[in-house]
């Protein structure tokens, strides 16, 4: 028989379900609250989940919209409440919830939601694209998802001012609607035509960083900004440059004002660092579901070091290592000897100073690598350099010009 998950704060509703669909002939695992469902759905891969909206930790749309977001909504779900509403139900089946119970929850009702729950055939094809949805646990992603939602609605072009460590495509996947279409613009090196336009009609047009478009890819921007609201488009582009240096470089000056009319700075991954573990997590459970890794899962210590690396290359980056990451390891899980092999230089850590040295050079070889050290670690923030080494700004940007190093003034208030 099929192997069910129940999901519910309240201990007795959890056994009082678990005995009727045990004694059907079915296989029951209980989670009390949304963590315990995370661990228990990822384990044991349940054929069906009855989840509970109301909880102390997450609530069960929240869950549902997670599961929706990064690819696990491959089961069938129904939930249950007994302060539901309409707009409740509507939701939850809008997100993906196959069907709706009230409690307290008849005996034939509940047994016939979980037949059809489970007459249904499986999810075809591939997870979508991982979207900020995913990342219920990080505020800041939170906040920079309802922020690009509330630019989208009032605006079919959004500009992502970036630098290092850059998430612009995970801003951006979060503006597809679900099974629509997605063009980067910036792969497309001929001119582009209305045929084109009209296989991503409802879609989202995508340019990662707009100094890195030749002539004729500027010329193919400007022609879709004039046709997204006849093929219903939206276009996202990033950039780590001001209108004037794009100006300066040979762009249109119309083009690139029509282009700042509205943007937004989303975090860098250094400045969501804390949520670094759950990002890799997550997309290692995509990749996972999407079957391009095998099943793997990161020890604490392995996330822990994720959290420590400077992930210059953003999202795309980070992305990459960890399917690196489970590619490259035969056990099931990924260690932190793993991490440190693939992400930290042999020479990390190797503190290459000659005790033969005169104190003077010995002391600036130590400094060059204590620098050059927490440089890579901080991504190059002088604000968090000055304040893990104690140092006043203007002498650490001294000191550094006398150690042949640079840093970032860019990033000085970041």
């Amino acid at each position: 028989m099929a192997n069910i998950l129940i999901v519910d704060d309240e201990v007795g509703i959890r056994e009082l379900l678990s005995e009727i669909l045990r004694d059907e002939g079915h296989d029951v695992v209980l989670a009390e609250n949304a963590a315990a469902a995370r661990a228990v759905r990822n384990a044991r891969r349940p054929d069906l989940v009855l989840l509970d909206i109301w909880m102390p930790d997450t609530d069960g749309i929240t869950l549902l919209k997670e599961w929706s977001a990064n690819g696990q909504l491959n089961m069938p779900v129904v939930m249950m409440s007994g302060h539901g509403t309409i707009d409740t139900a509507v939701e939850a089946t809008r997100i993906g919830a196959i069907d709706y119970l009230e409690k307290p929850i008849g005996l034939q009702k509940l047994l016939s939601a979980v037949k059809r729950g489970l007459q249904r055939p499986a999810a075809p094809g591939a997870p979508a694209p991982l979207t900020l949805a995913a990342f219920t646990r990080s505020a800041p992603l939170r906040e920079l998802a309802r922020l690009v939602q509330q630019v989208v609605v009032n605006s079919r072009v959004l500009l992502l001012r970036v630098g290092q460590g850059s998430i612009a495509e995970l801003a951006a996947r979060s503006v597809q609607p679900k099974a629509s279409p997605w063009l980067d613009l910036a792969a497309v090196s001929a001119a582009l035509d209305v045929n084109q336009l009209q296989a991503c009609q409802g879609g989202v047009l995508f340019v990662p960083e707009l100094a890195r478009l030749s002539r004729t890819q500027q010329k193919n921007l400007a022609f879709a900004l004039e046709r997204l609201e006849r093929y219903d488009l939206h276009l996202v582009v990033a950039t780590d440059h001001t209108l004037e240096s794009l100006v300066r470089e040979g762009w249109e000056e119309a083009l690139a004002v029509r282009l700042f009319e509205v943007s937004l700075a989303p975090p860098s991954l250094a400045d969501v660092r804390d949520d670094l573990p759950e990002i890799g997590a997550q997309l290692l459970l995509h990749l996972v579901e999407a079957g391009e890794v095998p099943r793997r899962h990161f020890s604490t210590a392995a996330l822990n070091a994720l959290r420590a690396q400077p992930w210059p290359g953003g999202y795309a980056e980070l992305r990459a290592a960890v399917k690196s990451l489970a590619l490259g390891t035969l056990d099931e899980e990924i260690a932190l000897t793993d991490v440190r092999k693939l992400l930290i230089p042999a020479t990390e850590g190797a503190v290459a100073v000659s005790l033969d040295q005169p104190l003077r050079e010995a002391r600036e070889a130590f400094e060059r690598l204590y620098f050059e050290h927490h440089l890579r670690l901080e991504g190059s923030n002088m604000t968090r350099l000055a304040e893990k080494s104690g140092l006043e700004r203007t002498h650490l940007y001294r000191k550094l010009k006398q150690l042949g190093l640079h840093g970032s003034r860019r990033s000085e208030e970041s």
